[in-house]
């Protein structure tokens, strides 16, 4: 699915905005404080129906205002579609996709898929293990479509065990139905597992393939530690059944997938703790290269890649590789920068460059 346009009114700095994306690399100019890093945003909104940038969607709201619209345009081989998300603070959102509603963008199967490099999005790499937790279950969910409910499944599962063990715990009865309840969360928990190890396993070529190219040398690698190695539900619910006394006396279960770790280490050194940040942003953007990889050979398409001031991290050579592999492989991106001169062949006819300015998107053509 190829993203055509974006309308957004009154979302951050803009009062109006529109943006017309090229088939293949979209690059934004402008000083800082433009709002180009606004227009990044609001494509992820327009796409998802969340901020990639805040929990406190408030902010994107522009100041004296009392609502944002935003409008994704897109196109494949049905013909055209428009995903729009209407927010006002204190409100449901408003969710459509070609006229009707959604309660969620992110379970509507027929939408643009959008990965986005911030540097905000650097937590995913030094912040906690849940947060890696997290980005890992939305690419298995990006990966296959169908698998994304057994993340909800355990989820809810695991609620219902901690509510038990809660009550239990409290002077209530219930203790008996435990090892029911351990069987059942097992279950679904070996299915989780097996889930974020086959991810891992396709990430993990392209990631040190794209770590190369990009210039993070010494043997970086990406893994999956799971807290459990049991194989099947019933040696889970066994390992479950041997923490019980000590999950009753937290008050909730210590053991299994929601303990899971994704590492991301070079030298056998995790980068979390031991890497620089210039080490730590180019691990994220190898990361997300690699996904987008393993996405276009795998479903009909790659996500739209969104990178915001990416091209500061990297020397010329790596700044050209970068650009002549987005330029040659299928799929959008759309780059920001403060200088074109720092995205390699962006005068050629298929790199469309769009000047910004002071909260204006400016008229943008093949450059």
């Amino acid at each position: 699915m190829r993203v055509l346009r974006l309308s957004a009114r009154d979302f951050r700095c803009y009062r109006e905005a529109r943006l017309d994306l090229g088939d293949r690399l979209t690059v934004l100019t402008g000083p800082n404080g433009a709002g180009k890093t606004n227009l990044i945003e609001a494509l992820y909104f327009g796409c998802t129906g969340r901020s990639c940038r805040t929990v406190n969607e408030r902010e994107v709201v522009r100041f004296g205002q009392q609502a944002t619209r935003v409008t994704v345009t897109a196109s494949d081989l049905d013909g055209l579609h428009e995903l729009s998300v209407g927010f006002a603070p204190g409100q449901p959102k408003r969710m459509r996709v070609d006229g009707a509603d959604v309660e969620r963008l992110l379970d509507v199967e027929r939408r643009p898929l959008v990965s986005v490099f911030l540097p905000e999005r650097l937590e995913l790499v030094k912040g906690a293990p849940a947060v890696r937790r997290a980005h890992l279950d939305q690419f298995v969910a990006a990966r296959w479509p169908a698998r994304a409910a057994t993340r909800r499944s355990y989820a809810q599962a695991l609620a219902q065990r901690n509510a038990l063990l809660a009550r239990v715990r409290s002077g209530g009865s219930g203790r008996g139905s435990l090892a029911t309840w351990d069987l059942a969360l097992a279950r679904v928990a070996i299915d989780l597992m097996a889930d974020r190890r086959a991810a891992v396993s396709e990430l993990t070529e392209p990631f040190s393939r794209w770590c190369g190219l990009l210039g993070l040398d010494r043997e970086p690698r990406i893994a999956y530690r799971p807290r459990s190695h049991a194989a099947s539900p019933d040696e889970l619910a066994a390992e479950l059944a041997e923490r019980l006394d000590s999950d009753l006396e937290r008050g909730f279960t210590g053991h299994g997938p929601h303990r899971d770790e994704l590492t991301l280490t070079r030298e056998g050194r995790d980068l979390r703790a031991y890497g620089s940040q210039g080490q730590q942003r180019l691990a994220l953007l190898s990361l997300l290269l690699a996904e987008r990889d393993v996405l276009a050979a795998r479903r009909s398409g790659p996500p739209l890649l969104l990178l915001d001031d990416v091209m500061s991290e990297l020397d010329a050579r790596r700044r050209a590789a970068l650009v002549a592999n987005l330029r040659s492989r299928p799929g959008q991106a759309v780059i920001t920068t403060t200088d074109p001169e720092h995205v390699p062949f962006v005068g050629e006819h298929d790199i469309v460059q769009v000047a910004v300015a002071d909260g204006s998107v400016l008229a943008g053509a093949a450059a």
